[in-house]
């Protein structure tokens, strides 16, 4: 080996010790959680606080009322944040939060917040796109390396456990592409008389409404398998955590000697630490949004993120 060679090597190894020693902040709120988390480079998740908007059964939150929610925790999530890390301010080295996609008005809690914070703390400000920040903690959770990634966000809902009755519901895949257009209506307009009659329960309802549902993702999911010539499959985004969902598609990649990837609801439910973890790759990469572009959008396309660390150039890939 050269003697350029050798530092060659020597600097780089300096560079990714560096960065594994990076700290970010990273704040999540675009929908009825609002999360705080704390991260290092390597995804050592140091601390990961939130807080659930709950509200009255049969309703669903609406974006003032859970904006509100947000704003009167953001605070003490902040403070629990940082003593669980037992980290200061100063040891922070970039502030990151959800731009999109999401609700409107929840989302603008944590842009406010991290612009005070980032004029306060004198920190650098790093957007990040909230399905891509799914994909990112689940990727480092599990270890995933190059898996098909299906990503399933949503509500759970347990009436469905107790459900033994199958009723058969409107199946719909096309391709890659599925419908769930309908179901609820025939569900509405038909299962219904079946609860009238005695014929089924609330639960026989929900457990078939999951069954349906559940069997058509794993069906385009064995698909993409196949056009991508992989085994391995993550499961990302709130539903990803449903234990049957698991289960089904567990069973379809042993099938094809392929490994399920899936975590629990600590990092499949919104939270602080995925924010945290994607915004700091990224900003360990060179990239950084500044203060007055800090902003926020309903609407933020997984494919418009420029994955910078994911590019094999990069020195990241020496880890």
């Amino acid at each position: 080996m050269s003697f350029d060679v050798f530092w060659s090597k020597r600097d780089q190894l300096h560079i990714i010790l560096q960065m594994k020693k990076m700290i970010a902040l990273g704040f999540e709120g675009s929908a009825n959680k609002i999360a705080v988390g704390v991260v290092t480079l390597d995804g050592t998740i140091l601390s990961n606080p939130r807080h659930t908007y709950i509200t009255p059964p049969g309703q669903g939150f609406l974006p003032r009322e859970t904006a509100q929610h947000h704003l009167q925790h953001i605070l003490p999530l902040i403070k629990s944040a940082l003593k669980t890390a037992q980290i200061t301010p100063n040891e922070i080295d970039c502030l990151c939060y959800t731009k999109g996609p999401g609700m409107g008005a929840p989302l603008q809690v944590a842009a406010m917040v991290v612009r005070i914070l980032s004029q306060l703390w004198k920190k650098p400000i790093v957007a990040v796109n909230h399905c891509v920040a799914h994909i990112e903690m689940g990727r480092i959770v599990t270890g995933a390396i190059d898996p098909v990634v299906l990503y399933v966000s949503g509500g759970n809902t347990q009436l469905a456990k107790k459900g033994e009755l199958f009723i058969d519901l409107p199946y719909v895949v096309k391709g890659m592409d599925v419908s769930f257009s309908g179901i609820l209506s025939y569900i509405e307009a038909t299962a219904v008389e079946k609860l009238k009659n005695n014929e089924c329960t609330p639960a026989d309802l929900c457990y078939s409404l999951q069954e349906t549902v559940f069997a058509m993702l794993v069906e385009i999911t064995e698909r993409a398998m196949a056009h991508c010539d992989t085994k391995d499959i993550l499961i990302v985004g709130g539903v990803g955590c449903n234990e049957r969902l698991q289960d089904m598609m567990r069973t379809m990649c042993s099938e094809r000697g392929g490994r399920l990837f899936a975590t629990d609801e600590r990092y499949c439910i919104d939270n602080g630490a995925m924010i945290a973890y994607t915004g700091l790759l990224a900003y360990a990469h060179g990239t950084s949004t500044a203060l007055e572009e800090s902003t926020f959008t309903q609407r933020f396309r997984t494919d418009e993120v420029h994955a910078i660390w994911r590019e094999k150039e990069s020195v990241c890939q020496l880890t």
